[in-house]
C-alpha cells in the first residue's frame, strides 16, 4: 500500500475529456436522399447513438455523457460538419449537469459546419449549473451562402428540486457564427458570482432561475418574426420571451422563473416553428 503525506499537496484529479466528430451527407442526388454518417469518431465519455436512421431525410442523433455530467476541470468537444444537401438534428438524451467546482472550470465546446443546401438542427435538452459550477462553452458555426442552422440553448441556473440558489458560479457561453466566411452573428454572455441575486436585478433577469436562446439561421427566418411573436404571445403566462430579427436571421429570448414553463414554452414554440415533433428522448 502506498503511503500517502496527509499534509502534502493533494493528488491531481483524473479530468475527463470527450470529444465526438461527425461528418454527415445525402445518400444520393436526389433531393430526397436520406442523411448518412460518413464519419464518426469518439473518445472519453462522449457517445453519439442514432436512434432512427431510415428512409427520413433528416439524420437524428442522440449525444451521450457515459460519465453522467460535467465536473470541474472536464473538457468536452463536439464537432459536426454536414455536408451540401444534408440534414441533420443533434440533441442530447438527457439535461447536462454542470457539478460544482473547487475552482477548475469545465469548458465545453461544440463547432460546426453546414454546406450548401444542407440544414442542422442543434436542441440539446437544458444546462443544469449547480451551486459553485464554473463553465465556459462555446458555439461555432461556419455556414454557406444557402445553408440553415437553426439553435436551441436552455441554461438552468440551480437545481430546481433543491430550491438551489447560486451563491458562487461562472457562466460564460460565447456564440460566433460566420456565413460564406464573415461574421453574421455574435453573443457573449457572462455571469459570475452571486448569479441568483445577480439575475434578481430587473434590469438583468427578474428574479429569472431559467433561460433560452433560440437562434434561426435558416433562409426566409427574418421575414417570419411576425409569426414568431404569435407563437410566443401563446406559451405559458410564467415565460417571458421576446423575437427580433435582422441581417437574415431570428432570434428569440426565454425567461421563466423555472426550468419546467420554460422547457414546455421551448419545446412548444419549436414544435410548432420546425412543423415537426421534438425528438422524442424531449418527451420522455
Amino acid at each position: 500500500m502506498l503511503a500517502v503525506d496527509p499534509h502534502g499537496p493533494a493528488p491531481s484529479r483524473q479530468r475527463s475529456h470527450g470529444i465526438v466528430r461527425l461528418r454527415a451527407a445525402p445518400a444520393g442526388p436526389a433531393a430526397d436522399a436520406p442523411t448518412r454518417i460518413v464519419d464518426l469518431a469518439e473518445s472519453g465519455p462522449l457517445r453519439l447513438r442514432f436512434p432512427r436512421q431510415g428512409a427520413e431525410r433528416m439524420l437524428e442523433g442522440v449525444l451521450v455523457n457515459t460519465g453522467g455530467g460535467v465536473a470541474c476541470g472536464d473538457v468536452f468537444e463536439v464537432s459536426v460538419a454536414v455536408d451540401a444537401g444534408g440534414a441533420c438534428l443533434l440533441t442530447t438524451t438527457a439535461a447536462e449537469k454542470i457539478y460544482r467546482s473547487d475552482g477548475p472550470e469545465a469548458a465545453v465546446g461544440n463547432r460546426v459546419s453546414v454546406g450548401a443546401g444542407a440544414r442542422l438542427d442543434w436542441l440539446p435538452q437544458e444546462t443544469i449549473l449547480f451551486d459553485r459550477a464554473r463553465l465556459r462553452r462555446r458555439f461555432e458555426a461556419d455556414l454557406a451562402g444557402d445553408a440553415a442552422l437553426l439553435v436551441a440553448e436552455i441554461a438552468v441556473l440551480g437545481r430546481a428540486a433543491r430550491n438551489e440558489s447560486l451563491h458562487e458560479a461562472l457562466f460564460e457561453d460565447r456564440w460566433r457564427i460566420r456565413r460564406d466566411g464573415r461574421l453574421i452573428y455574435a453573443d457573449s454572455l457572462r455571469l459570475e458570482g452571486a448569479v441568483t441575486d445577480l439575475m434578481a436585478r430587473t434590469a438583468i433577469g427578474g428574479g429569472a432561475r431559467a433561460l433560452a436562446t433560440i437562434l434561426d439561421l435558416s433562409p426566409g427566418a427574418e421575414a417570419r418574426l411576425d409569426e414568431a411573436r404569435a407563437l410566443l404571445g401563446a406559451l405559458p403566462a410564467a415565460v417571458e420571451a421576446g423575437a427580433s430579427a435582422w441581417n437574415g436571421h431570428l432570434a428569440v429570448r426565454m425567461l421563466a422563473p423555472a426550468v419546467a414553463p420554460l422547457r414546455e414554452g421551448a419545446a412548444r414554440f419549436l414544435a410548432a416553428w420546425r412543423g415537426r415533433p421534438m425528438p422524442r428522448v424531449w418527451q420522455s
